[in-house]
């Protein structure tokens, strides 16, 4: 029983067990082939099915923007009204699933909460046990409905305050916005809400999308994938950096702080996020439109504060780091400015995101194969079995 043992030092990049090729993070690795989203990191461009994304900003409403994921085509005026009355009636959630959630503890955290009623639902659910694509859009439609009044129904809960049931009536971004106010949001508002929702609505295979799609490919059900692509979502690499941003700013306090502030932060090593992206070279085209809408808020409120220190941030980053902002960035004084709790910013990013989890999910039922890929060994190798009385 006596042989050699060795260790194989762990690197990023290199060779797999069987001679393959392989990238540390799957990092430019093309692990398979979508027609959803094209994300051009170089020109910092993207599209959903061809429509850019600054179209989609627009003209487009988050409810058109939904049926284009789940379909490829923008919808008819009478497939868009049937569509979205579809959606609009499937917003309550089933009275077993509101008193689980009245029962979690206060000290719950909103990701947590989303994460286990998503699971839940799924036993809850008219077509539970049929994986028919007709069958998984309704499941599909029903998730994008419900995610919003998971949200808004676990902050009053928290807040001690009765549950504000859904309104047919509005829009997927005011009915949240009522949802979770008790308060129907002005017209702006509502603007500003859908804008986000349509801007955050897929990202191709980030993180949390490319779990869902890993999940589904075991023809596990819509929710058990949805489940999946939350927890992904709920790590702090992938979700929450605009929660941090807000942070950041509120240590920061004031405009004429900024600089200092950063100076002693990168001296020190930290983080600053909403800074960089995987993919994007130059601006994240999704932050164009969210620093405008930051600034506008400003405006409207006559205080700019938020919209002036967030700008000297980015210029700083952009000056000593050559960072640009992503999409994280700007939607925290966004999201802040029209009142959405600091810890809600990455469970209101699954409300928009929901759309294009499902969408994913969809189209790897539709061309399903496994996913299973190969792994780089990096432990001993050729070590010999010792007995249990020779083990020191």
């Amino acid at each position: 029983m006596s042989g050699s043992s060795g260790t194989a030092a762990p690197t990023k990049d290199g060779l797999s067990g069987a001679g393959q090729p392989f990238k540390g993070g799957l990092e430019e690795v093309v692990a398979a082939s979508s027609a959803i989203c094209e994300l051009n990191g170089k020109e910092g461009k993207l599209s959903y099915f061809g429509i850019d994304i600054h179209d989609l900003a627009k003209y487009s409403t988050f409810e058109e923007t939904v049926y284009l994921l789940w379909h490829g085509t923008l919808p008819t005026q009478p497939q868009l009204q049937q569509f979205t009355e579809n959606l609009h009636n499937s917003r309550a959630l089933p009275g077993d699933v509101l008193k689980l959630m009245q029962a979690f503890p206060k000290t719950a955290t909103p990701m947590e909460v989303l994460r286990t009623v998503v699971s839940a639902l799924a036993m809850y659910d008219p077509d539970r046990g049929d994986n028919s694509q007709e069958a998984n859009i309704r499941k599909a439609l029903r998730l994008t409905a419900q995610l919003p009044t998971i949200v808004a129904s676990a902050e009053r809960i928290r807040q001690g305050q009765d549950v504000v049931a859904p309104r047919a009536d509005l829009g997927q971004a005011a009915n949240f916005l009522y949802m979770l106010t008790g308060k129907e949001p002005d017209a702006y508002t509502a603007h500003v809400m859908d804008l986000a929702l349509i801007l955050h609505a897929d990202h191709e295979f980030n993180a949390s999308t490319f779990a869902g799609r890993v999940t589904a490919a075991t023809l596990a059900d819509m929710y058990a994938s949805i489940t999946s692509a939350i927890g992904a979502l709920s790590g702090p690499l992938h979700g929450g950096a605009n929660e941090q941003v807000m942070r950041m700013l509120l240590r920061i306090g004031n405009v004429d702080e900024t600089e200092r502030y950063l100076e002693q932060a990168l001296a020190n090593k930290e983080k600053v996020m909403g800074f960089g992206h995987r993919v994007y070279k130059t601006e994240d085209p999704r932050a164009t439109h969210l620093r405008q809408i930051s600034h506008d808020l400003g405006e409207r409120a006559g205080d700019t504060k938020w919209y002036d220190m967030s700008r000297r941030v980015e210029l700083y980053m952009n000056e000593h780091k050559h960072l640009n902002a992503n999409v994280d960035f700007y939607s925290a004084t966004t999201y802040y400015q029209i009142g959405i709790p600091i810890d809600l910013f990455t469970p209101v990013f699954a409300c928009s995101r929901i759309s294009g989890w499902t969408a994913h999910v969809l189209e790897q039922y539709g061309n399903n194969r496994l996913i299973r890929p190969l792994a780089h060994y990096s432990g001993p190798t050729n070590v010999s079995y010792t007995p249990i009385e020779q083990r020191r």
